[in-house]
């Protein structure tokens, strides 16, 4: 039997649950646009996109819940032919929105990093790579050691990604540091660690130098694909917390 939530009860357990009050975000956290007053269904996704709000319309969801919202600090308050487009979906089909940014990075069971950490066998994991006040990225041990390509390899297919390997460390990997999204330049902190090889999302130009004269190997799996797991953690425990039917939808999207 599945559940009926009310909306704003959702969104006060989900805002306490990812403590959003300690988080200094580049943009709104939790709730941006309001929708339906009950939830039966909800969805979730990496990004806010006018594709993913049609497809969360068509799933029947009520919530959608992004990791990327709408709005950022410093963009234009102007509601301008892009967010209309987009507002007027999720109005179309009376769709809660929430973003959790931030949050769904650091968070110490649910967030990327934490979840990447379990994936990838990280014994113990410890935070690390302050951003805004808070530590948001995990590094530890791995329970054997491994190769990089063969780390690579292995989350490419738990992720549905090809990494970018860019060698820098030890051949057998024993310490692993991990930072979803674009936060290859934490291979400065990696190093400052003595850690062998930093697992991150998107690269940025300098990572090949980088890794190479800092000793430290550097895997990119990809900034969306290394972010789908926080959201995906955060709809199976809405699963189980409230009996919610969720559907993740997920982009074909290379960065």
């Amino acid at each position: 039997m599945t559940g009926v939530v009310r909306r704003d009860d959702l969104v006060a357990h989900l805002d306490d649950l990812l403590d959003v009050r300690s988080y200094r975000d580049h943009g709104p956290i939790g709730l941006h646009v309001v929708g339906a007053d009950t939830v039966t269904q909800v969805a979730v996704a990496v990004s806010a996109s006018l594709d993913v709000f049609e497809r969360a319309g068509a799933a029947g969801a009520e919530m959608l819940i992004v990791h990327h919202g709408l709005w950022w600090d410093g963009q234009s308050q102007v509601v301008g032919h892009l967010e209309r487009r987009r507002l007027e979906t999720l109005f179309r089909h009376d769709i809660t929105l929430l973003a959790y940014h931030l949050p769904l990075d650091g968070h110490d069971t649910l967030g990327n990093n934490a979840v990447l950490a379990r994936l990838l066998g990280v014994v113990d994991p410890q935070p690390f790579a302050e951003h805004r006040g808070r530590l948001l990225g995990r590094f530890g041990t791995l329970a054997a050691p491994e190769s990089a390509s063969s780390i690579a390899h292995r989350l490419g297919a738990e992720l549905g990604s090809t990494p970018v390997l860019f060698p820098g460390g030890a051949e057998q990997v024993r310490t692993v540091g991990i930072a979803s999204g674009a936060a290859a330049g934490e291979v400065r902190s990696a190093a400052k660690l003595g850690l062998d090889c930093l697992v991150t999302g998107e690269p940025s130009e300098d990572t090949l130098y980088l890794a190479a004269e800092l000793g430290v190997t550097v895997i990119a799996a990809g900034h969306n694909a290394t972010e789908t797991v926080g959201v995906r953690a955060v709809a199976a425990h809405l699963e189980e917390r409230f009996r919610l039917p969720t559907t993740f939808l997920s982009v074909a999207n290379p960065v």
